[in-house]
């Protein structure tokens, strides 16, 4: 199910990255993230109660929330995303978190249980998350580049997105 969701949110950062750059229009860019934050919402309720994993399924629900708010900004066509800006905001300790467990694991259980694994790339991606988020917060006050933000979702859509899902879909565990 991750990987069909990995999958599914390419199709939107790569658009959202390009629309950054110059190329493509914003309404119809917005409808796709509404689009595909809706899925990912779906993905979350799906992988916590079918396959009973919490810890992905909060953060891609985190992710879905935020996703369609910058659709609904795009789709609407309203004048700043400081709306889009401020969800991101909220998600730069969410992933910090997100990457501080996945570097260390979570606690160990008085019956030996660790409800988190350890995950070096997860933490990366995390990490490489937060940066995006803080890139988005400060391009919705004015004080980043778009180009630049364009350019790092495009980076981070196969380092983020694209390996961890071919990957899990090849080797069945993410890269390392």
């Amino acid at each position: 199910m991750v990987e069909a969701t990995l999958m599914a949110i390419s199709l939107m950062w790569l658009p959202v990255g390009l629309l950054l750059l110059g190329i493509g229009e914003a309404k119809g860019t917005g409808a796709l993230v509404i689009m595909v934050g809706a899925l990912v919402l779906v993905s979350a309720v799906i992988e916590a109660a079918v396959f009973k994993d919490p810890w992905i399924a909060a953060l891609l629900f985190a992710y879905g929330l935020f996703y369609a708010i910058v659709g609904y900004t795009l789709f609407a066509g309203l004048e700043n995303m400081k709306a889009a800006g401020n969800a991101s905001l909220t998600l730069i300790p969410i992933s910090i978190v997100y990457v501080i467990l996945a570097l260390t694991g979570g606690p160990v259980l008085e019956d030996g249980k660790q409800l988190i694994a350890k995950s070096n790339f997860l933490a990366l991606a995390c990490a490489g998350y937060t940066v995006l988020y803080v890139m988005v917060w400060l391009n919705a006050y004015g004080k980043f580049s778009a180009k630049t933000l364009g350019v790092s979702l495009i980076i981070w859509t196969v380092v983020g997105l694209w390996v961890p899902a071919f990957w899990l879909l090849a080797a069945g565990k993410l890269p390392f």
